[in-house]
C-alpha cells in the first residue's frame, strides 16, 4: 500500500479531540502560516468536502472532494478522486483521520493513501511528514488548552 502516516498522543479525551477535529477544523487543518477555509461540508459518506487553502504569499489551493467514511467520534476519510457531484477527477490521495482512546488521552492518526508509489513519493517530497506533523501539533494544542 502506498501510504504515509503520522500519529500523536494528545492529552485530552477522545470527545474533546473529536469535537476540535470536526468543529474547529479551520484552526488546525493547515500548517501555519497557511490557513484553510471550509466552503462546503456534508459529513456523511458521499457528502461534499470542499475547502480552499491560503498561503502566506497569496497562494490559493482549492481542494474539492467527498467523504468516503464518516464514523462519529472515531474517524473520517476523504478523497479528491471524486467531487461532490460524483464527478471523477485526477486522484491524488485518500486521507484518513482517526482517533482512539489511549490511557488518559487520545491517539490521533492521520494517513494518506495514494494510487501510485510515484504519487506517494511526490507527497512525501512536498513535506508530508513536516506538514501533517505540524497540523497534529496544532490540533493537540487546541485540545490540550481545554
Amino acid at each position: 500500500m502506498n501510504e504515509l502516516s503520522i500519529n500523536r498522543l494528545i492529552a485530552a479525551s477522545p470527545e474533546v479531540v473529536w469535537d476540535v477535529m470536526v468543529n474547529r477544523q479551520e484552526e488546525w487543518w493547515c500548517p501555519r502560516p497557511w490557513r484553510a477555509i471550509i466552503t462546503a461540508q456534508d459529513r456523511r459518506p458521499g457528502g461534499v468536502c470542499d475547502m480552499v487553502m491560503h498561503g502566506p504569499d497569496g497562494e490559493v489551493m482549492q481542494h474539492r472532494g467527498i467523504y468516503l467514511a464518516y464514523e462519529e467520534g472515531k474517524r473520517f476519510a476523504v478523497t479528491d478522486a471524486i467531487t461532490g457531484d460524483l464527478e471523477p477527477t485526477g486522484p491524488f490521495m485518500i486521507g484518513i483521520w482517526s482517533i482512539a482512546p489511549e490511557g488518559s488521552g487520545t491517539r490521533y492518526t492521520a494517513s494518506a493513501r495514494h494510487w501510485t508509489e510515484e504519487a506517494m513519493r511526490q507527497h512525501q517530497d512536498m513535506g508530508f511528514v513536516q506538514g501533517w506533523t505540524a497540523c497534529a501539533e496544532q490540533l493537540a494544542a487546541l485540545c490540550e488548552a481545554g
